[in-house]
């Protein structure tokens, strides 16, 4: 195998595991909305920033793609490739557990909502928290790919 092709293999097994994590966190979410939803539609806005918040993590992954594809070059060696495999880990790893989780942390506040709107600013504070670390894992996928 290429260093090409192991540099590419480790960008799209991180923009994939963000990406799939994120479709688990937005399952859950969205199905806890609908659910409060069906109850009073009312509530529509005090809960879709909840739902939505595990979405990010894709956004990241994709992100992550494009950027670290700027390291990636048809001659560079296997350690090379390595090296941009190894440096977007970070972020695969973060992303993908840090969307389920914060799907579940979400899908806790959404009830909360349905049982006082009146938290819904509040609430989103504890699914953010959890967002928190996959924002550090794409700053060191970032930093790591572009030492690279």
């Amino acid at each position: 195998m290429s260093g090409q092709a192991i540099a590419i293999l480790g960008l799209a097994i991180c923009a994939g595991l963000c990406g799939v994590g994120s479709a688990i966190g937005l399952f859950k979410t969205g199905s806890a909305a609908a659910g409060v939803l069906a109850e009073d539609a009312k509530k529509f806005a005090k809960v879709m920033i909840l739902v939505l918040l595990p979405a990010t993590q894709g956004i990241y992954g994709f992100v992550m793609a494009l950027v670290g594809q700027g390291a990636v070059t048809a001659e560079m060696s296997v350690a090379q490739g390595w090296s941009v495999f190894a440096a977007v880990m970070p972020l695969a790893i973060t992303g993908f557990i840090s969307a389920i989780y914060q799907g579940k942390t979400s899908v806790s506040c959404i009830y909360a909502v349905a049982k006082d709107e009146k938290l819904s600013g509040k609430l989103v504070m504890f699914p953010a928290m959890v967002e928190t670390y996959a924002i550090f894992g794409l700053v060191i996928s970032l930093l790591f790919t572009l030492s690279v």
